[in-house]
């Protein structure tokens, strides 16, 4: 942010306790209170709790005090309302500057279906998680559709800083700083920064005091620096090891792993396994032309999951070969020792192939006429 221009606290990371001497003298030679964060990809941290019994991920500490706090925090779990029981490890904590604050407000700016571009969102109150001021103060919270073609002018600034209502901070740097966070929206790749809280300081100074921003993806390629930053102990393994299989996956919380092929039918399986009185353990999208390697990857990540007691496959081939997916559940099945049920149903190209294939493996897989079918097999393959 601060590359951008935008008003940020003073700070530097640290990775193990051993630092924080060195990084306290440079930093902050004169400062005689320190905030500390634990750096984990989730909210909720300032309320969390660390498996080793500290309260709170964030602390206002004074200096003496920073380096024990860091060393209770490195290399141990934060458990957050966010992160569910297991929690998160942390590897980096950010310690930063006290910030001498007047006033809180909430800044945000996310990408909108319904004006088809980025929409800033701005609150005169902050601090505190957007939901609950959703839910207090619906009025003060404003939104301004940005015109993706001519990007921010004075008048949408101007209009985000009324939704704002600084106290102390002038106007025109205020419209200033709105602009420059547009532009780090923009040319970072982001779909989404939220600033909670932007602060107005006792110099009259518009400061982003803690923020979470998020990137596309699909822009990986030209973010090179963004993306080396990625840190992938904080992500579901799961999701890692599909990604690196080239796999499209989701974690869910359900007990019937889902393996189809095209989002809209993965959506559709989903459906209707919950209309049948379960719930999917997954998003699982092989794709139009998966390989019979990526198939048995596939499954390999459907039963590390431990809450998965039936595996449905639903195939439509079209690009994708019914007879590709058999071999390959075939040999998945032999390659991972399944312990769970496998409803199988397949349509479309090669159909009558690959159930042969299945039928001849003697293999004890549950075939499917159609999806309806399918779904009410494995939802019975549970009991």
């Amino acid at each position: 942010m601060s590359k951008f221009g935008v008003n940020v606290p003073n700070g530097a990371v640290v990775l193990s306790p051993k630092e924080v001497g060195k990084v306290i003298e440079e930093t902050f030679p004169s400062n005689q209170e320190l905030v500390v964060k634990s750096q984990i990809l989730a909210g909720g941290r300032g309320l969390g709790t660390f498996k080793n019994g500290l309260k709170g991920g964030v602390h206002i500490v004074k200096r003496d005090e920073v380096e024990p706090l860091a060393a209770k925090m490195l290399g141990q779990i934060l458990v957050t309302k966010q992160t569910g029981p297991t929690g998160k490890p942390v590897n980096q904590v950010y310690i930063c500057e006290k910030l001498s604050i007047v006033n809180e407000m909430y800044f945000a700016i996310a990408l909108d279906r319904a004006s088809a571009g980025p929409v800033i969102i701005a609150c005169s109150k902050g601090g505190t998680s957007i939901e609950d001021l959703a839910e207090k103060y619906p009025d003060m919270i404003i939104k301004v559709p940005i015109n993706i073609s001519t990007g921010i002018t004075n008048e949408d600034a101007a209009k985000a800083v009324e939704g704002l209502a600084p106290k102390v901070a002038k106007k025109d740097e205020a419209i200033e700083q709105v602009k420059r966070i547009y532009k780090l929206f923009c040319e970072s790749d982001c779909t989404l920064v939220e600033i909670n809280p932007l602060v107005e300081t006792a110099d009259k100074k518009l400061v982003a005091a803690d923020a979470k921003l998020n990137f596309d993806d699909n822009a990986a390629f030209r973010q090179k620096e963004i993306f080396s930053l990625r840190d992938q102990t904080q992500e579901d393994p799961r999701e890692v090891a599909a990604a690196a299989a080239d796999l499209n996956y989701i974690g869910l919380d359900g007990e019937i792993g889902c393996m189809v092929n095209g989002a809209g039918l993965a959506m559709a399986t989903m459906d209707i396994i919950k209309l049948h009185g379960a719930s999917p353990a997954n998003f699982l999208d092989v794709g139009g032309n998966a390989s019979e390697h990526q198939v048995i990857e596939a499954f390999k990540i459907l039963t590390s999951d431990k809450k998965v007691k039936a595996i449905l496959v639903n195939i439509f081939g079209g690009i994708m070969k019914c007879d590709i997916i058999a071999s390959g559940i075939v040999n998945a099945a032999k390659e991972v020792s399944l312990k769970v049920p496998v409803v199988v149903r397949l349509e479309g190209t090669n159909v009558a192939l690959g159930k042969s294939i299945l039928k001849e493996s003697g293999m004890a897989l549950i075939t499917a006429e159609d999806l309806d079918d399918a779904a009410q097999k494995a939802v019975k393959a549970l009991r």
